[in-house]
């Protein structure tokens, strides 16, 4: 009996020396999905050239298809936060839930966040899915995206509800009436064409699934 009370009394004791973990506190989820160094945790996707240079990623159109930075990990319900600047005169988005056919940038799955720093290009609004445009954003919204500047994007996506605010503003607050993807990639776009350039920093992602 006194050997099996000593042998709790250390368990209990090397217990209580460990470090007990606390509890997140609401907001301290948020993890970087870009490191400011390099591409560790995205594969590229089509003949685009994606470049990283003092914590910016840079794509850059080199062909006349599409291109792609993906991340490794799939998503299913997250919130995303990136900035990003149109260099170029070319289209880009932030794709979510997407998969692409094995070897080309051809995408199988998956709806964008529009980015276009062009007047009347709906940035903001969502497209795709085989389904072209879901939603655009409201007319007086259209001037929102800043040229030639950094944009903040906040980018939501829970179950069926999809909401997108740009440089503060709230652009779509939408909730899919026939969602046809679930879970999948999270990539940024080069608009196919050859006008291309982007630039993208600061992305952290809050993993709702994981929760």
């Amino acid at each position: 009996m006194a050997r099996i009370l000593i042998v709790l009394f250390i368990a209990a004791s090397a217990c209580a020396q460990q470090p007990q973990k606390r509890p997140l506190l609401a907001g301290e989820d948020w993890v970087p999905l870009f490191n400011g160094k390099d591409l560790s945790g995205w594969v590229e996707i089509g003949k685009e050239k994606w470049t990283v240079e003092n914590g910016v990623i840079r794509g850059q159109a080199v062909s006349k298809e599409y291109g792609y930075l993906k991340t490794v990990k799939d998503y299913k319900d997250f919130h995303l936060a990136i900035q990003f600047k149109c260099v170029g005169d070319g289209n880009s988005g932030v794709f979510f839930h997407a998969a692409f056919q094995p070897g080309t940038p051809k995408i199988t799955q998956g709806l964008q966040f529009e980015i276009d720093c062009a007047m009347n290009r709906h940035t903001g609004g969502i497209y795709g899915d085989g389904r072209q445009w879901i939603v655009w954003p409201a007319p007086e919204n259209e001037a929102v995206v800043r040229r030639g500047e950094w944009n903040e994007y906040l980018l939501k996506v829970e179950a069926n509800r999809y909401v997108a605010r740009l440089n503060g503003v709230v652009m779509v607050d939408f909730t899919d009436p026939a969602p046809r993807s679930f879970d999948g990639g999270i990539a940024l776009q080069l608009h196919s064409g050859g006008q291309g350039d982007m630039m993208f920093r600061e992305i952290w992602i809050r993993d709702l699934s994981r929760r």
